[in-house]
């Protein structure tokens, strides 16, 4: 089981459309798919379907200990993807949390019981590096870091990559950055242009082949409850969401023959 968190201190970068997106792909192509929506304002569970009278059993109740991460999971419409939904409850759990031993480990110690029911868990964290977003890359083997391609972005990643390394130091030796995910790139912009070439120079490697543009169809698929693949899979984001998939398998087996 891989845990992926989706992270960016800043807000309106494309985190929750990524990890919708991303997990909806993966489930497609018959990966077993879990979507864990960290983010007190629930918008992957309403971008996967999930309606708030729907949430009663939520991350906050697995949080805070009232039930176990498995009596959480609800079914989307989407085979193979499941999701353990969010409500404005959560923002409550960083003041709770102070006050648990080993706070930092909750989620961790939740998905151990989970560790051969998924192939992928994706976690849609908060903008915001506060003791949540802790939980998730305390928790995950790997993030991906979605960015706008816009010039305030630059100052935001280097924040986050110094937090990384704390985290790492600290917390979680194993933590890896996936890749950091370009997104919202419009061509027709020089600075999306300037940004994407600024990030390629300095983090090479670390940066997704994969451009996620901006997409009239993918802004509108949330309000029917469904990720771009499901709402129109013919749209230029559905396709790029499918091309990263593609990347990431790619990229897997060749870690794996290397080592």
């Amino acid at each position: 089981m891989e845990v992926i968190s989706v992270v960016n201190q800043k807000g309106g970068v494309g985190k929750t459309t990524t990890c919708v997106n991303l997990a909806a792909s993966l489930a497609v192509i018959g990966k077993k798919t879990l979507v864990i929506d960290f983010d007190p304002q629930g918008n992957a569970s309403t971008g996967l379907g999930i309606e708030a009278n729907e949430r009663r059993q939520n991350i906050y109740g697995v949080l805070i200990k009232r039930y176990g991460l498995g009596d959480a999971i609800h079914k989307t419409n989407i085979k193979n993807l499941f999701i353990v939904p969010s409500t404005v409850d959560l923002a409550a759990a960083e003041l709770e949390l102070k006050e648990m031993p080993k706070r930092e480990y909750i989620l961790k110690e939740a998905l151990a019981n989970l560790k051969n029911v998924f192939d992928y868990v994706i976690i849609d964290c908060p903008p915001s590096l506060g003791l949540i977003t802790v939980n998730a890359l305390t928790a995950a083997e790997q993030l991906i870091i979605p960015m706008q391609c816009e010039f305030y972005s630059l100052e935001g990643l280097s924040h986050l990559i110094k937090t990384v390394k704390i985290i790492q130091d600290r917390l979680n030796p194993n933590l890896e950055i996936k890749g950091i995910l370009l997104t919202m790139f419009d061509k027709r912009n020089r600075i999306s242009e300037q940004v994407a070439r600024e990030v390629r120079k300095h983090l090479k490697s670390k940066v997704f082949n994969t451009v996620i543009p901006r997409n009239v169809k993918m802004c509108e698929a949330p309000s029917f409850g469904k990720p771009a693949i499901a709402y129109d899979h013919t749209c230029s984001g559905a396709k790029s969401y499918i091309k990263l998939v593609k990347e990431i398998l790619t990229n897997n087996q060749l870690q794996a023959l290397h080592e």
